[in-house]
């Protein structure tokens, strides 16, 4: 195809070329028509000229009369002679202009014979091009040929073999087709037979169906009842259990403590570090950490692995966020080293946001349900506790020092004078003013953390009700605290500031580890006072309050130690009791407690109902396949 379309170019070419020769051609022709008429008719009126002269040279002299008729005729001669001396110097001018025009029809002519010759030339060219234009076409149209004789020869050699494989395959499906038809044949008699008894099966099976629905039918009928019954017993002793333990927690006051084990992250799993945290899967509340080839055991309340979600987390604690709005005073901290998590947990992320957030979204939600019969105003303060000194991270000047006062209506509360206190109503409130607090939060670079808090930062969320049908008022508060980080100082790598931020962050955790040790001894001083971060949560943690403590803890081996040292701080807390229950209400545990199921009980109600459906359906299809 190639070849042809070069071979139509070079013939439109070859004709647009041969169109330009015959156009010259005609034009030379005419050109020597013009010059050959122009050289005729000037050899005519030069002819004609010549022939005038010569006649009237060549006519005779009349004379008349020899005296007077001498200068008659001589000046009629003279006349005459004048008149042709004019007549021939018109002649030689006329004969001059058409040497003149002779001459250029000349050079015309030579011009025309001279662009025929190149002309001619260029005719020689274009034709030898043509030929060996010619030539090349012919070369590549025979190897064109040449080619399509081999492809042809090819193909019709591959064409033979596979025709040739071809007959070789239809030979042997033919012997396979004679060897299988007497394999047909005895299939057709099996066939046969098959629908034979296929066409009787339907009454036998019907009949066998019908017995065996009966059976089970019977089966299942007291299975199902002795199931519902065993279901009805084992959900009221397992409500009632349940209703127990959740009214003995509450009477006893105990501080809730939750452990949530962060992941390890890609730079670390790079890095050769080693995981010293295990879990039991039988029991959520047991984390195994091993120290020096020891395995220790701490039982808390609830221990969340590392791929557990916010929304877990967060589901342990709404029922404790959801107190403040009945009158409540709540805290909710997170405590562990630097980077062990507590910060993500408290905050999170903008796509995924941690207690905070989920708590004013449940705040607003509760709130919400409850109208019109209730009225609440939830107003939001933002503080930090750097260097023991209180910060405002609200207002227009954080550094300015706060103090903390008790309530002068002997209420027993304490209120910071000059807080800034926003009031929320929808999210965007909350993003605003978590925007504002975070800018004018402390942190600092260690070497456990590139951006470490430095401070102790608290989110004060106050719930005040009102019902305006029994004007009945409540004012609860909920104190979401994120704890600084809990290291020693020589591994933190803290100088100067650092140092002394360092210094006053382990004053206060070692104060709130004070206060827990004395409200665990029940100590009649609780040393509350000794810091500013218990001072602040001195009614959250006292009377008939409401505490839960989530403690961070990193699974590398690196911070073994300090994981050991918050998980058994985290034990002691859980131990504490807040508030001693009243005398109705231990009368009250007593009876429920001993009403109440046991474990073994409900194993035992379990274990019987599961034998039961087993043995019941595991006779029923032995019998019936």
């Amino acid at each position: 195809r190639e070849q042809g379309r070069r071979l139509a170019t070079l013939e439109e070419r070859l004709e647009e070329r041969t169109k330009l020769v015959a156009h010259l051609q005609e034009q030379m022709e005419k050109a020597s028509r013009r010059s050959a008429e122009n050289q005729e008719q000037l050899a005519a009126r030069l002819q004609d000229a010549e022939e005038a002269l010569s006649h009237q040279a060549a006519a005779p002299l009349q004379v008349k009369y020899v005296t007077r008729t001498v200068e008659i005729e001589s000046v009629q001669c003279k006349q005459a002679l004048v008149e042709a001396q004019a007549r021939n110097q018109a002649l030689q001018e006329q004969l001059g202009v058409q040497r003149q025009l002779l001459r250029e029809l000349e050079e015309q002519l030579h011009e025309s014979q001279r662009t025929s010759s190149e002309l001619r030339h260029q005719i020689l060219v274009y034709e030898g091009e043509m030929e060996r234009a010619q030539g090349q076409l012919e070369a590549e149209l025979q190897s064109l040929e040449e080619e399509k004789n081999r492809v042809i020869e090819e193909a019709f050699i591959r064409a033979e073999s596979e025709m040739k494989a071809v007959h070789e395959n239809l030979a042997g499906v033919r012997m396979n087709l004679l060897t299988l038809q007497p394999a047909l044949r005895t299939l057709t008699c099996d066939y046969n037979c098959l629908k034979r008894q296929v066409q009787d099966f339907p009454y036998m099976l019907e009949k066998a169906i019908a017995e065996a629905k009966q059976e089970i039918c019977q089966v299942i009928g007291e299975v199902s009842s002795a199931n519902q019954e065993l279901l009805r017993k084992y959900k009221r002793e397992m409500n009632l259990r349940k209703k127990c333990h959740n009214e003995l927690v509450r009477l006893k006051g105990n501080i809730r403590v939750l452990c949530r084990v962060r992941p390890i992250c890609q730079e670390e799993a790079e890095g050769d570090c080693k995981n010293m945290v295990t879990f039991d899967p039988d029991d959520d509340a047991v984390l195994c950490l091993s120290n020096k080839g020891k395995l220790m055991t701490f039982e808390l309340d609830k221990v969340f692995p590392p791929q557990a979600t916010q929304e877990e987390v967060f589901q342990e604690v709404q029922s404790l966020v959801t107190s403040c709005i009945d009158g409540y005073n709540v805290c909710i901290f997170a405590y562990g080293q630097t980077g062990s998590g507590k910060t993500y947990t408290m905050e999170g992320v903008a796509e995924d946001p941690g207690i905070n957030q989920r708590a004013l979204r449940l705040l607003f939600s509760e709130v919400s349900e409850k109208k019109p019969d209730w009225d609440y105003n939830i107003t939001v303060s933002m503080v930090e506790i750097y260097n023991e000194m209180l910060r405002n991270l609200l207002g227009d000047t954080p550094s300015e020092k706060l103090d903390i006062k008790m309530c002068p209506d002997g209420s027993g509360q304490l209120y910071v004078p000059g807080l800034t206190e926003f009031s929320v109503e929808c999210v965007e409130d909350i993003n605003k003013v978590f925007e504002l607090g975070h800018m004018n939060r402390a942190t600092a670079c260690t070497n456990l953390n590139e951006h470490s808090s430095r401070s102790h930062a608290l989110l004060i969320i106050t719930v005040a009700g009102f019902n305006s049908s029994t004007g009945h008022r409540t004012s609860g508060k909920l104190n979401l605290v994120d704890l600084a980080g809990s290291e020693r100082i020589a591994k933190s790598g803290a100088e100067g500031s650092r140092l002394r931020e360092a210094q006053c962050i382990n004053k206060s955790l070692s104060a709130l580890g004070d206060v827990i040790n004395a409200l665990r001894s029940r100590h009649s001083h609780v040393p509350f006072r000794n810091s500013r971060l218990t001072y602040l949560l001195q009614d959250s943690l006292s009377g008939d309050n409401k505490t839960l403590m989530v403690v961070q803890v990193s699974p590398l081996d690196s911070n073994v130690s300090e994981s050991v040292c918050s998980l058994k701080f985290a034990q002691r807390v859980r131990t504490v009791e807040l508030g001693p229950a009243s005398s109705s209400r231990r009368c009250a545990e007593n009876s429920s407690t001993s009403s109440s199921p046991t474990h073994d009980s409900v194993e035992v109600f379990t274990h019987n109902y599961t034998q039961s459906i087993t043995t019941s359906l595991g006779w029923a299809f032995k019998k019936y396949g």
